[in-house]
């Protein structure tokens, strides 16, 4: 991140029309650039344009350890504020930066990064989906908040730029007959996996996360405290998504039925550990949607296209459709914009909860197909 300091090159530069000119150039990171000082007449001799140029060269070699490219900056937020992240951010993050935003920006002074020009960039990429063209919005200005915090910059550019995350199409949802159809030609651990997530709308790195000692059978709830993605164990980040959700009887049987059978069956074990990883570790979750799941929709008929997340959306339609009201199917899908009565009073395992999540669970019976512990299943 440092700098030499820069004496800079002073030089006289005739012009076509008009009288020659004094030109003072230096380095700018990558590039050469040239500032214009004035004429000869204004500045008869080089010991004048020397004078006229101090300015100048201090205010380009002020804080020369300072990020002056984009490049540096985002160098900068990687080594400070980047370690602070959770490992799957940092990832998700460093990539954002290494396929988009670096390749289009790094060589960009701070100063030349413009809302209007990041606003038309954004709208000319259509590889991106709005949902991720808003996440590179929001890390550019997430670099520039660091950069004014660590008083780089006095303005943040990107606060003016515009980008929805509108979806540009309509999540897929599915029938109680086609989870019922998908659910008859699988095979466990997943039969019981998306059995568990289409009845509770958990998120897969929630339900994959999951240990034995979080369902508390007699007290009829699931606690959550952890989330997994792409390995990696975290706590989940909001107050919302840590509050327990009902366990159904229905829901409790299909699980003590697997308890019964699976290879990881004591408290400390993961309810869908992976025998690959001798349990220490649970499976991953897109190899099975591609091995397993998808297969066994084609096989059922549904032509829709399918992803963990459909289970949420198709749990959350199913309870709305089931008569319960917004708050509670907010507070089953444990979203964090509850209302505040929601979000900061109600606590527990509520009887309007409970209700709805048994709707669904009456909705969707579970094939009684042999369960088989299925080693040979997408692994870690």
């Amino acid at each position: 991140m440092s700098r030499r300091y820069q004496e800079g090159c002073l030089y006289r530069e005739k012009r076509r029309t008009g009288p020659t000119v004094w030109v003072f150039r230096y380095r700018d990171g990558q590039r050469n650039r040239k500032e214009q000082l004035g004429t000869v007449e204004q500045f008869p001799t080089r010991s004048d344009a020397l004078k006229a140029c101090e300015t100048l060269r201090r205010n380009i070699n002020r804080d020369a350890r300072n990020p002056r490219t984009f490049r540096e900056l985002a160098d900068h937020y990687t080594t400070h504020e980047l370690p602070r992240k959770s490992p799957y951010t940092g990832d998700v993050y460093t990539g954002y930066l290494n396929t988009w935003i670096l390749p289009k920006w790094g060589d960009f002074r701070l100063s030349d990064v413009k809302a209007v020009a990041v606003e038309s960039w954004l709208n000319g990429t259509k590889t991106l989906a709005p949902g991720s063209k808003a996440k590179v919005r929001n890390l550019m200005h997430a670099i520039f908040n660091h950069a004014m915090r660590w008083e780089f910059a006095s303005v943040n550019p990107i606060t003016l730029v515009r980008q929805s995350a509108k979806r540009t199409r309509v999540p897929e949802v599915l029938t109680a007959d086609e989870i019922e159809g998908l659910l008859s030609r699988m095979q466990d651990p997943w039969r019981t996996a998306v059995y568990v997530a289409v009845t509770t709308g958990l998120r897969v790195s929630e339900l994959l996360a999951l240990k034995w000692e979080d369902v508390d059978f007699a007290a009829g709830e699931i606690r959550l405290s952890r989330g997994v993605v792409r390995q990696y164990i975290g706590r989940m980040k909001t107050e919302a998504s840590r509050k327990p959700i009902p366990l159904d009887a229905g829901l409790a049987d299909v699980l003590t039925s697997w308890r019964g059978c699976c290879p990881y069956n004591q408290d400390a074990d993961f309810i869908f550990g992976s025998p690959d990883k001798d349990g220490k570790q649970p499976y991953w979750p897109t190899a099975a949607m591609e091995k397993h799941v998808r297969p066994a929709a084609r096989l059922a008929g549904i032509q829709k296209r399918i992803g963990w997340h459909t289970l949420r959306h198709t749990f959350g339609t199913l309870v709305k459709a089931e008569g319960a009201d917004v708050a509670t199917t907010q507070a089953l899908l444990r979203h964090a914009n509850v209302s505040i009565t929601m979000d900061r009073y109600v606590q527990a395992v509520t009887p309007a909860k409970r209700e709805a999540q048994s709707r669904v669970v009456k909705l969707i019976p579970f094939p009684s197909v042999p369960t088989r512990a299925s080693g040979d299943a997408a692994t870690a």
